[in-house]
């Protein structure tokens, strides 16, 4: 099979679309690559003196060793490379920040820094020493073989809800804005029983009491293969190709994951050719909810066999799963 060199940036409408052929870590004198930057990066505040900022998981080779977290140009953070998240603490309220992760292989080579994300801290409450209110009615379901759906009730504050912060026993593992009352859990492992619990958080960093326990098994096996479960990927997914002035374009369409659990507008997808990241589609207009469609040029060459998959960034930033995948050749006949 065959890769089609694309490396564009492109506005169509309300429409961005990035293309990019450079994905892979550059080689290295010592043979190798570097690690890839972290993908999926985002960061809330928690209160108005601390972000929560969470990423995915690179790939390296050597295995990542360790993430490296930047405010601006300032290392503020270092944690090991099986940890995705951290909070970045000692921040000023009502203020604006840059961040960005970068991934460091069991060599000590550093990869590139990933996409910069910005967090604003809330002003701070003055003598406010009332929590929240515990959050209610939480709910949940596995969401294939490694990650679940999380959603539960709003919380109540004199001041207002900062953040929503999720425990998976006694350890937070994400936090997400006060705006928001549902997530996805991602990175379980297969077959394994599950207990999730919430708590809200103000500005003052007053913590409420942990809502009811929600207990989620995941299903057995791997569905994906990539951390994140089939209940949360685009479904109906055809790829069909066209030839318009002497060049081919690949035609796809699907319909977009229920956001309704996830709390979400889904507003960018990534694009796969030949299990490579080929193409960012991310709508700045209202998105399609129903169904969507993109073509993009492929080159003007007949006969390219290529796989094709999708997946969906979700409203908590993470990468939901993929589509079922799809096989084209440029030239033939639609079936």
């Amino acid at each position: 099979m065959r890769r089609v060199p694309l490396r564009a940036v492109v506005v169509c409408g309300a429409l961005l679309v990035v293309v990019s052929c450079g994905w892979g870590g550059q080689d290295t004198d010592g043979g190798g690559r570097l690690p890839t930057a972290p993908a999926g990066v985002t960061a809330a505040a928690g209160s108005a003196t601390s972000v929560h900022v969470m990423w995915n998981r690179a790939s390296g080779e050597p295995a990542i060793a360790q993430y490296e977290v930047y405010r601006g140009t300032t290392k503020v953070r270092e944690v090991p490379g099986a940890q995705h998240m951290v909070d970045v603490t000692r921040l000023k309220p009502s203020t604006s920040y840059a961040f960005t992760v970068r991934a460091r292989d069991a060599d000590g080579r550093l990869g590139p820094p990933s996409e910069r994300v910005r967090a604003t801290t809330p002003a701070s409450a003055a003598a406010d020493d009332q929590p929240p209110s515990r959050p209610e009615r939480p709910r949940g379901k596995a969401a294939g073989s490694r990650a679940a759906q999380l959603s539960w009730g709003t919380s109540t504050d004199d001041r207002g809800v900062a953040s929503y912060d999720l425990y998976q026993g006694t350890t937070k593992i994400h936090s997400v804005d006060g705006g928001q009352t549902a997530t996805v859990v991602t990175g379980l492992r297969p077959g394994t029983r599950y207990s999730f619990t919430v708590r809200a958080r103000d500005a003052a960093d007053n913590v409420s009491t942990a809502s009811e326990a929600v207990r989620i098994t995941t299903a057995a096996g791997s569905d994906d293969g990539e951390g994140t479960g089939a209940g949360t990927a685009p479904t109906g997914f055809r790829a069909t190709t066209h030839r318009a002035d002497g060049a081919y374009y690949l035609d796809l369409s699907w319909i977009p994951p229920n956001a309704g659990m996830i709390d979400g507008v889904i507003t960018e997808y990534q694009i796969q050719l030949d299990g490579q990241p080929a193409t960012s589609l991310v709508w700045g207009g209202t998105p399609p909810r129903d169904k969507a469609t993109y073509s993009f040029y492929v080159g003007r060459e007949a006969g390219v066999t290529q796989r094709v998959r999708i997946r969906a960034k979700l409203p908590d930033g993470t990468w939901g799963g993929f589509s079922a995948e799809r096989t084209v050749t440029t030239g033939a006949a639609r079936p």
